[in-house]
């Protein structure tokens, strides 16, 4: 038997007055909309990883503050799963003139209605269910991560 890998991934839940910031992105699935989000790069660490992805996907700084959960994710139809490591935290400011990622279409920000309006157009699954469990109050601290380095 092969050995199995998970993707890691990286997804930031970010509130500003009452509303959240999303991406809406072109995947091979068509339009969907999900948090900012994206692949662990080699040598990169889980916080990197998430400032990175979101100043890259919507031109926003950030500061993340905490876990709001780790999520085991398959891709329906296939044998890619993803390992979602979701932040919570706060905008620091915006660039004036970003350049977003190939794909995304727009960075938004929407009401918790909204997202919920357009759940049939989420990336996955678990788009709704990090924004829930956020909405729920659910936070970890950052001293659970631990990065040895090399």
């Amino acid at each position: 038997m092969t050995q199995w890998k998970p993707n890691a991934t990286v997804a930031a839940v970010i509130e500003l007055d009452g509303r959240y910031l999303m991406v809406e992105e072109l995947t091979s699935d068509g339009i969907c909309f999900n948090q900012p989000a994206g692949h662990l790069e080699y040598g990169e660490t889980l916080e990197d990883a998430v400032k990175r992805e979101v100043l890259e996907e919507t031109g926003w700084h950030f500061r993340p503050l905490g876990l709001v959960g780790i999520y085991l994710v398959d891709r329906p139809n296939s044998d890619i799963t993803y390992l979602r490591f979701a932040f919570y935290g706060h905008p620091l400011r915006r660039e004036d003139y970003p350049r977003l990622d190939e794909g995304i279409l727009s960075a938004q920000w929407l009401s918790h209605e909204d997202i919920v309006a357009l759940r049939g157009q989420h990336r996955s699954p678990v788009v709704q269910q990090c924004l829930d469990d956020y909405r729920a109050g659910k936070r970890h601290p950052l001293s659970l991560i631990h990065h040895l380095g090399r």
